[in-house]
C-alpha cells in the first residue's frame, strides 16, 4: 500500500506562484508514475501534470499549464512537487496527489485509471 500526503496550497493572486508538495510513504518503491490532478466545483478531475521513473524522469503537462508549471520529483524523500508560477484564476481547485505502479508517457499519464494511490487533496486558491 502507498499513502500519500499533500503539502502546500493556499490562496495567492493572480501572476503568483505556489509550490505543491506530495509525500508518499509506504511501498514506495511499487510507485513508477506520479501526477497531479486537479478539480474545481462543479467539474470533472483533469490532469495536470506527471512524471515518470522512464528515461530518468519524463514527464508531461496538459496545455493549459505549459510554460507555467513544473513538476519533479526527489526519489530520495519520496517526495513529488508541482511548482505553480503565474498562477490564473482558473487554476484554482483542490490538486490531488496520485501514485500509479506503472510507467507512463505524454500519451498515456493522463490516463486517471492508471493512478491507483490517491492523497485527499490540497486547495489552491488564486483570486483576481
Amino acid at each position: 500500500q502507498v499513502q500519500l500526503i499533500e503539502l502546500g496550497g493556499g490562496l495567492v493572486q493572480a501572476g503568483g506562484s505556489l509550490r505543491l508538495g506530495c509525500v508518499a510513504s509506504g511501498r514506495t518503491s511499487s510507485v513508477m508514475s506520479m501526477a497531479w490532478f486537479r478539480q474545481a466545483p462543479g467539474k470533472e478531475r483533469e490532469f495536470v501534470a506527471g512524471i515518470s521513473s522512464l528515461n530518468g524522469g519524463s514527464t508531461g503537462y496538459r496545455d493549459s499549464v505549459k510554460d507555467r508549471f513544473t513538476i519533479s520529483r526527489d526519489t530520495l524523500k519520496n517526495t513529488m512537487y508541482l511548482q505553480m508560477d503565474d498562477l490564473k484564476p482558473e487554476d484554482t481547485a483542490t490538486y490531488y496527489c496520485a501514485a500509479a505502479p506503472g510507467y507512463t508517457t505524454s500519451q498515456s499519464m493522463g490516463i486517471i485509471e492508471l493512478y491507483k494511490f490517491w492523497g485527499k487533496g490540497t486547495q489552491a486558491t488564486v483570486s483576481s
